[in-house]
């Protein structure tokens, strides 16, 4: 029974000897690289492992770490959280004297304990000097002459001052400022015209021709009947232009959708939106024989193509709407008029004279 009591009891001490342990604290210090030229950097690490919630206190170096070796920057920990916390301090440091330094522990703050890092040692090395370099300090130690005679020496006159030579490049900015200036400029001078456009002439941009459905399909009419294609034997391409010439209009002038539509249904649609009979007869004599010519291969006689390019101008004719002139149009016609006449008196007078 007492040995099963002493067991318990050791076990007992090794766990709670486990705890603390773990709950204690570890500092390491290392140094990359250990070996130097003078006015090399090195950097020391100071690694701290303990609990999380820790509140760990690093040593702050003014300038110097030990004697001779001096510390150039005291940078940002870097913490790292797993099951405890890890700490990592880097310190800059360098050293300008060669030798072998030999730095002792770092204290550690962790809460209410210090902590000593492990020591460590830098090397510190000077420089690997030319045969040529130590040769010359061999002769300044034994105080001997330079070798460069100054009574050799020539003066020579101050040269004068020389312009640098033009870099393009170094005018890049100026030309940029220049280029958005004078675009700043014609965008400012072309929204002025515009204004001045509009208010003059009421619109900023020339506004397409259009011109009204008649005018439009006489002339159609009259390129066609320059172009002579019956002459020619193209039937039936001179019948498609007229056909198309006049489903157009009728399209325009009744917004009635002729392109898209048969010949009888055209027919019975103008119909219904004029009453000159002459003009409808005309149009149905036209399209009724452009279907014969297109799908029956008819080859009609040349008084039938006559007839029908004159029923087309009639058609167009008879159901045409006169536009009247706009009072900017009259007045200018008016001012055309006086001027006319006033040049008319004139001559009367000089003739007379």
């Amino acid at each position: 029974m007492l040995k099963l009591k002493n067991i318990i009891l050791l076990s007992l001490f090794f766990c709670l000897s486990f705890v603390l342990h773990a709950q204690k604290s570890t500092v390491r210090a290392t140094i990359q690289p250990s070996d130097i030229l003078i006015g090399e950097q090195a950097v020391i690490n100071v690694e701290v492992i303990a609990p999380k919630g820790k509140n760990i206190i690093f040593p702050a170096y003014k300038d110097t770490l030990i004697r001779g070796v001096e510390v150039l920057a005291m940078l940002k920990p870097d913490t790292t959280m797993t099951e405890v916390m890890t700490i990592n301090q880097k310190y800059i440091v360098t050293s300008f004297d060669s030798t072998l330094y030999h730095i002792p522990y770092m204290m550690v703050i962790d809460g209410i304990d210090t902590l000593k890092t492990n020591d460590f040692g830098l090397k510190v090395s000077a420089p690997q000097l030319s045969d040529s370099t130590l040769a010359y300090l061999e002769r300044l130690k034994n105080h001997e002459t330079d070798s460069i005679d100054f009574a050799k020496l020539q003066i020579n006159d101050i040269k004068d001052v020389q312009s640098p030579p033009f870099v393009w490049l170094d005018y890049l900015e100026y030309l940029y400022i220049l280029f958005l200036a004078s675009l700043i400029i014609l965008l400012i001078a072309a929204l002025v015209y515009l204004y001045y456009r509009k208010k003059k002439k009421g619109y900023y941009f020339t506004p397409k021709i259009v011109l009204p459905p008649h005018v439009e399909a006489l002339q159609g009419l009259d390129k066609l009947k320059d172009s002579k294609m019956w002459q020619r034997g193209m039937e039936k391409e001179y019948y498609t232009e007229l056909t198309d010439i006049l489903r157009k209009y009728i399209g325009r002038r009744f917004d009635i959708a002729a392109p898209e539509m048969i010949s009888d249904d055209i027919i019975a649609a103008v119909h219904l939106v004029t009453d000159t009979k002459s003009a409808t007869d005309g149009l149905a004599q036209i399209l009724k024989l452009s279907d014969l010519v297109k799908f029956a291969k008819y080859t009609p006689f040349a008084d039938e193509n006559d007839l029908s390019l004159v029923n087309a101008f009639l058609f167009v004719n008879q159901t045409k709407i006169e536009e009247r002139p706009t009072l900017e149009e009259q007045k200018e016609g008016k001012e055309a008029q006086g001027e006319t006449s006033a040049t008319g008196n004139q001559h009367m007078n000089n003739k007379q004279s």
